[in-house]
């Protein structure tokens, strides 16, 4: 049996996406929710998951993880209808939540 897991990041105004949030279990079924509620975007890649659980709370993405993160926001820019730059002149940035159970 999996336990689920989250792991939330933000780019925004930041020169790199940052870890925001991280969470197990029930406490990653709410962040999740609260996530949905908000209207922030969530989707699931259990590698990419795998991988940004081991970074802490406000770490920046290390590079290697550029494109991986970059393949899930420009999505995020896309269903948002904005354009990269556009956080930049104080339009919502894309922030998205990565989970897998």
């Amino acid at each position: 049996m999996h336990r689920k897991r989250a792991v939330a990041l933000e780019y925004g105004l930041n020169a790199v996406p940052v870890v925001t949030a991280k969470a197990d279990a029930q406490l990653a079924e709410r962040l999740i929710e609260e996530a949905r509620r908000q209207g922030v975007y969530v989707t699931e890649d259990p590698q990419l998951l795998a991988l940004l659980s081991r970074l802490n709370v406000d770490d920046e993405i290390p590079p290697e993880l550029y494109t991986a993160v970059a393949v899930i926001l420009s999505w995020v820019y896309w269903l948002k209808g904005m354009r990269p730059g556009d956080e930049k002149r104080g339009r919502d940035g894309p922030q998205s939540r990565t989970q897998a159970s």
